[in-house]
């Protein structure tokens, strides 16, 4: 079942998250108290409301309760940060991501319950989403616009399986750089070596191309 998502704040880093998890397909509430914003966006943006998401009441009209995953941006506003969080886990919302600015941002809005939470300058708007919608991908790195280096776990089926009996370059376009296990990583790999269920591979991919490793 696909999750839905709530972004709330749309500022620059607000609507990159919503924007590439439109574009990949997932469903999208996206919320601004700033109808001038939310206006410009909303040919974008299907889902895209002007609402005052620190109003509880205005809250249950949104249909918060029913979102997977809530995205609070709007780390400027720490009032409304903390109003929202608290919000988004009592109408019982599944994982809160908020974006911060400082340590005690971070602080505080893990507290007030925030599941996790991410600085703009390390997490990019895009690469969080990408993170998101991809099952099975534990981290995500982009090293350029094309290319990202991911770590991913060992799907069910490649279990007992090598490297060469895999054939993940000509598959998938992704190429294996380490492997994960028992704490460690290798990099120098035996590709030989049958894939166990506690190990997890670090690869180089082809952004474009992601989505295939879990059709």
């Amino acid at each position: 079942m696909n999750k839905t998502y709530a972004v709330l704040g749309l500022g620059r880093y607000g609507q990159a998250v919503t924007k590439e998890l439109i574009n990949s397909g997932a469903e999208v509430l996206a919320v601004d108290i700033n109808e001038t914003v939310v206006n410009d966006l909303a040919a974008d943006i299907p889902m895209c409301k002007c609402a005052d998401i620190t109003d509880p009441a205005v809250f249950r009209q949104l249909g918060i309760d029913r979102i997977d995953v809530a995205i609070i941006a709007m780390a400027g506003d720490l009032e409304a940060s903390v109003m929202a969080i608290t919000l988004c886990k009592e109408a019982g919302v599944g994982t809160v991501i908020a974006k911060c600015g400082t340590e005690m941002q971070k602080t505080i809005f893990t507290r007030v319950g925030a599941d996790q939470t991410v600085f703009p300058e390390n997490e990019s708007g895009i690469r969080l989403a990408k993170n998101l919608l991809s099952a099975g991908f534990v981290d995500m790195l982009e090293l350029s616009e094309d290319v990202c280096m991911i770590e991913i776990d060992v799907k069910a089926d490649w279990i007992g399986k090598t490297l060469v009996d895999l054939k993940l370059r000509n598959k998938y376009a992704i190429n294996v750089v380490a492997i994960v296990a028992g704490g460690e990583v290798i990099t120098a790999i035996d590709p030989t070596m049958p894939l166990a269920t506690d190990m997890r591979l670090i690869v180089i991919a082809n952004v474009k191309k992601l989505e295939k490793l879990y059709k």
